[in-house]
């Protein structure tokens, strides 16, 4: 009797393709970062020069993360910066102009995110309002409240407690506000990968009707998702305002442009063709290094403003060209 050997296992042909697409971005990122080395040798490479820059860039680190969670379920929130403004100023009014411990004034923070998350829900899902729309007129009414309670002036004088605790403390040489924005990188990437959360918020996000007809409850993912946005977006306020030692009711507003372009670059690196922290992270720390490198070249204000516009029409770009060239391999 002659024994019929199973055939061997056909191992599948490496994509060399979609592997240089997952590590593109780090590959450029350390390009960028030899680049700046040889023309500044004196100043650039030094880790103090990197511990600054991991510690300031932190909040927009956490606000790319608050972008991505509603983009991933499908809608967009432009108001990430405003809320992130009016949670450094609230800290500022209630801790310094009314002696609030400062404990109490973070959790009234939180809360306050809550409702705003609540707010964009309702117009959002309830009454079918696009979310463009919705989070840009949002944005106007938190600038303005901004404003009014500080009077247009900047507030120092923030309780040390958070000063230390965002950028008092180090490890490695780096303050804890970046490990701060990597632990909440490692919850989000945990959910999104390997939750049934994350994967309906992806499936809402690629078809609502398809996903309504396979018994996810879209609405609900949805408002997941703006509320989440909404809390991450007052941490990183709350990170900014400990990163200053102040509140200042206008530079907040800056982040929200990197942000935008680090959470769409994002999408083309570790997870090409999928939003994800990760790439998210990387991208902020790419932007940042080019930002930082510029400026310590002396090149004029502007042009941060040309670089982190262009970064985000090419992101997108490039986003767009990587998702569709995903779903067709999907279909």
């Amino acid at each position: 009797m002659t024994d019929i050997s199973k055939p061997a296992a056909v191992s599948a042909p490496i994509n060399y393709t979609r592997l240089f697409e997952r590590v593109a971005l780090l590959i450029v990122w350390a390009l960028l970062i030899g680049l700046f080395t040889a023309l500044l040798p004196k100043s650039f490479l030094n880790w103090g020069n990197f511990s600054i820059m991991f510690a300031s860039y932190a909040p927009a680190a956490l606000l790319a993360l608050a972008i991505i969670v509603p983009l991933t379920a499908g809608d967009y929130d432009l108001s990430v910066g405003a809320t992130l403004t009016l949670s450094a100023s609230m800290i500022g009014v209630l801790n310094v102009w009314y002696d609030i411990p400062i404990g109490l004034v973070l959790l009234i923070v939180l809360a306050t995110s809550v409702v705003v998350g609540l707010v964009h829900a309702l117009f959002i899902i309830y009454f079918r309002v696009p979310s463009l729309v919705v989070t840009l007129g949002t944005t106007s009414v938190m600038s303005g409240i901004v404003q009014w309670m500080t009077n247009s002036s900047t507030i120092g004088g923030i309780d040390n407690a958070l000063i230390n605790a965002v950028v008092g403390y180090r490890l490695f040489g780096i303050p804890y506000a970046f490990y701060y924005a990597l632990v909440a990188a490692v919850i989000m990437w945990y959910v999104f990968d390997y939750t049934p959360l994350g994967r309906r918020l992806l499936f809402v996000g690629r078809g609502r009707e398809v996903a309504r007809l396979n018994g996810i409850a879209v609405n609900r993912v949805r408002l997941g998702a703006l509320l989440m946005s909404a809390v991450l977006s007052a941490c990183a306020g709350i990170l900014y305002a400990g990163v200053l030692g102040s509140a200042d009711p206008y530079s907040g507003l800056n982040y929200l442009l990197p942000a935008f372009a680090a959470a769409f670059l994002g999408a083309t690196t570790i997870q090409p063709g999928r939003f994800n922290p990760w790439g998210a992270i990387v991208a902020v720390y790419f932007l940042a290094t080019g930002i930082a490198g510029l400026s310590m070249m002396g090149i004029p204000l502007w042009v941060t403003n040309v670089f982190n516009g262009g970064a985000l029409i090419l992101a997108v770009t490039i986003s767009q060209i990587t998702r569709g060239r995903e779903a067709s391999d999907i279909g």
